[in-house]
């Protein structure tokens, strides 16, 4: 059976043994739990609670900044301890909603939207902008801006990833086999979005289990099928799996939307379900913590604003002590400075090695082999990027497709020299994102 591809990408050690038989466990947060009121693209959420303020879980603590924004709910019941800058995994300061947990967990009420056949569209997209729902496998982008294209009607296909194809991560792969009623569930509710479209569940052939179960379940959804996509990474991408599933390409001035798609993750999906079925804001998300420096590896159930340190107490601490944590994947996740920062609604993984391989290498120069550009998924050349970002050439830069990068990390994987070519070029990237929204705010 053919298995639907994209053209470079690479196969690293996928680590994903180490917990993908770990069942999902559900773990109760200690005493202090942060909210960021930044944990999505787009504005910052407001605050509407103060210190001393008692709060239940579902509750709102902060309303939307904007259109493109999000609000963020309590986790737990508890006192609001105070609304101030706290640390978060990039090391940044950001303004927080702080919650001590009383251990009661009193659920504020909540109910069914109602009859999901009876729903508007709109009506739809509003319980789903009010559960403070985003984009949870890393982007953050507000989920009820995603599903709000200019056009409903010329979307195609509604394209669920479950490919997860970072090394390591298995939250997807439990979530697909534990509770694939919700995934389907949620698929369904957005394809009440989209008339003319088709729902696609774009599982990679590592899962063949998933693959058979999802079959098993949409054998009677005329509009719902399920897409083998060979194991390469970084098949998950948004580009990459949008032309593996459907053919059609996009391109970094393009969005999904403009290619008659729209892509969302699992556990999006299934919080969608969640809140349109069942009344439920985003509160909790499921995270993987493994490595080879983690006692037991473990997907856990996590309530938002947990502290990392806390799942790792909760995997049996470190085996040894680790040189390097990351926060995700190992090919796109941010290396850590520390436990003591908050699991936000973007937290996939914490990853914990005994040894920093990258750390011990020394990088040499370009031997021009052209192994980056052969397993680039963006079709441009790494090793020439990389130069001109180094050299800070904004021109040649821009004109050799720099802004193509998907910052997927496989050239830097790939590099027999060893040069951090994706960091250099994700430098360059972030700094012309920046020009490119300053004009945009000049021309109001």
């Amino acid at each position: 059976m053919a298995k639907f591809t994209f053209v470079g990408g690479i196969h690293p050690y996928d680590g994903k043994d180490l917990s993908k038989d770990k069942p999902i466990r559900d773990i109760l947060p200690a005493s202090e739990l942060v909210y960021p009121l930044s944990q999505h693209i787009g504005a910052p959420a407001k605050a509407i609670v103060e210190k001393g303020d008692r709060v239940l879980a579902g509750q709102k603590i902060a309303e939307s900044g904007g259109f493109v924004s999000a609000p963020i709910h309590a986790s737990v019941s508890g006192t609001v301890k105070a609304v101030e800058p706290r640390r978060v995994v990039s090391g940044d300061l950001v303004s927080s909603v702080v919650v001590e947990n009383d251990g009661k967990y009193e659920e504020a009420p909540h109910t069914p939207a109602g009859p999901m056949e009876e729903m508007t569209r709109e009506e739809i997209l509003a319980v789903i902008r009010e559960a403070g729902i985003v984009g949870m496998g890393g982007a953050g982008f507000p989920t009820h801006v995603k599903l709000s294209p200019k056009a409903p009607e010329k979307i195609d296909y509604v394209i669920v990833n479950c490919a997860e194809c970072e090394p390591y991560l298995t939250s997807d792969y439990r979530r697909m086999l534990e509770e694939p009623e919700k995934l389907i569930g949620g698929l369904k509710i957005l394809l009440r979005l989209f008339d003319n479209a088709q729902g696609i569940l774009a599982v990679e052939d590592n899962k063949p289990d998933c693959v058979e179960l999802l079959r098993r379940m949409v054998r009677e959804e005329k509009r719902i099928r399920v897409k083998p996509l060979k194991t390469k990474y970084p098949q998950g991408a948004e580009r990459q799996l949008i032309y593996a599933a459907t053919g059609r390409k996009i391109n970094s001035s393009m969005l999904p939307a403009d290619a008659g798609c729209v892509v969302n993750n699992v556990d999006t999906v299934v919080a969608v379900y969640r809140a349109v079925a069942e009344g439920l804001p985003l509160m909790e998300r499921i995270v993987t913590v493994t490595g080879d420096a983690v006692s037991e590896p473990q997907n856990f159930r996590v309530r938002i604003g947990t502290s990392y340190r806390e799942l790792v107490e909760a995997a049996g601490g470190f085996r040894v002590p680790p040189e390097k944590i990351i926060c995700g994947g190992p090919m796109m996740g941010i290396a850590m400075f520390g436990l003591d920062v908050p699991t936000t609604k973007t937290s996939t993984a914490l990853l914990a090695f005994a040894e920093d391989e990258a750390a011990r290498t020394e990088p040499g120069p370009c031997i021009n082999c052209g192994r980056c550009v052969e397993v680039c998924p963006g079709r441009v050349v790494p090793s020439r990027l990389a130069d001109y970002a180094e050299h800070f050439d904004e021109e040649a830069f821009l004109a050799n497709y720099g802004m193509e990068c998907c910052e997927c990390g496989c050239c830097s994987f790939i590099c027999p020299a060893k040069r951090p070519l994706t960091q250099q070029i994700k430098s360059m990237r972030k700094i012309q994102l920046a020009k490119k929204k300053k004009k945009q705010e000049a021309k109001g």
